[in-house]
């Protein structure tokens, strides 16, 4: 591992930055490792707690919490971009994209609060169902509140003195780590785990339109960082940056293309996620109404079967699908008109 404490910063130029060193160049962040660590431990009792009931917990779920969700919180927090965060913007930037996008994204697809409610006891279970259906959070996760949200916290971190603050004052800037994660977690998980917290009108197309547009939004802060002529934190950088960087102007735009692209690329797996979940919905609607129609119909054929047609058939009962108000009751009388 390697890195440097601030007050050498001023006193020892750091090396420059290769791709040999991007890969193998890590240092220790604390606070990051101990909100890893809880995160991972919290996770991997849950998982054990349903294995020892005889209960099973999807291995891709877990696969993809710990190597998306908690191995993006590593990278953003401990790996050559913390290294190099202070000297140059672009890694800085990569940061808080990873932080913002990625790691809430590979948290949310391993479902932690569905884990959270199954493993834990009826009493806390229950603390966690009330909190995600809470007021705060309904409105906190309401569509386009979260999404307004996290641009208001990208446009604050890089448009405010925030940023430069944080660069100076290591808490802040765990606090800055952690301020990106919970915003980035207000959109994905709602979206992806926890419908409760969602209103009863934000149905599967409506969800994928909020998607959509949150990759258009999330791809804002990029542009404006790219463009704005204005340096971001420039006092700081210009005072500290190594003889081997680039002009503190261009790292500053390859920082803000750093963030369109990753901010992009996101969206397509954010969006695939949604639609996988999507259609499993929809199959698992379809099998229920096939057995509703099974436990329902099996009946009548029998009586048929055994008594023949009656000659004056009492009046009979409509069934349920045309006098329901539902989604499925909809689709059935859709088909019965073509």
């Amino acid at each position: 591992m390697s890195g440097y404490p601030v007050t050498e910063w001023a006193a020892a130029e750091l090396p420059k930055l290769t791709v040999g060193r991007l890969l193998s160049a890590w240092q220790l962040d604390v606070p990051a490792l101990l909100l890893v660590a809880a995160l991972g431990t919290f996770y991997s009792w849950g998982v054990v707690r349903l294995q020892r009931r005889g209960e099973s917990w999807p291995s891709a779920r877990t696969a993809v919490f710990v190597l998306l969700g908690l191995g993006a919180l590593v990278v953003a927090t401990m790996s050559s971009l913390a290294v190099y965060d202070h000297v140059l913007f672009w890694p800085a930037a990569v940061q808080n994209i990873l932080l913002d996008l990625v790691a809430p994204l590979g948290l949310a697809l391993g479902d932690p609060l569905r884990l959270a409610v199954q493993a834990l006891p009826e009493v806390a279970a229950g603390r966690v169902r009330r909190a995600m259906a809470g007021r705060l959070t309904r409105v906190l996760t309401f569509p386009l509140v979260s999404t307004a949200l996290v641009l208001a916290t990208e446009l604050t971190v890089y448009f405010t003195p925030y940023f430069a603050a944080a660069l100076r004052t290591g808490w802040l800037h765990d606090l800055m780590y952690l301020h990106l994660l919970v915003a980035g977690c207000l959109v994905v998980v709602p979206v992806l785990t926890h419908e409760q917290t969602l209103p009863s009108w934000c149905t599967h197309p409506v969800r994928a339109g909020l998607v959509f547009l949150d990759g258009i939004v999330d791809a804002v802060p990029g542009v404006v960082v790219m463009t704005h002529g204005t340096l971001i934190a420039g006092a700081w950088y210009l005072h500290h940056a190594p003889s081997w960087s680039p002009d503190v102007q261009h790292d500053q735009q390859l920082g803000g293309g750093a963030m369109i692209s990753i901010a992009e690329l996101v969206a397509l797996p954010f969006m695939l996620a949604l639609l996988y979940q999507w259609a499993r919905e929809e199959r698992s609607q379809t099998a229920e109404l096939d057995r509703r129609l099974d436990r329902e119909l099996a009946p009548v054929a029998a009586g048929v079967g055994a008594h023949g047609p009656a000659a004056h058939e009492p009046e009979r009962v409509r069934p349920w699908w045309e006098t329901e108000n539902s989604e499925v009751a909809a689709r059935i009388r859709r088909q019965q008109d073509v």
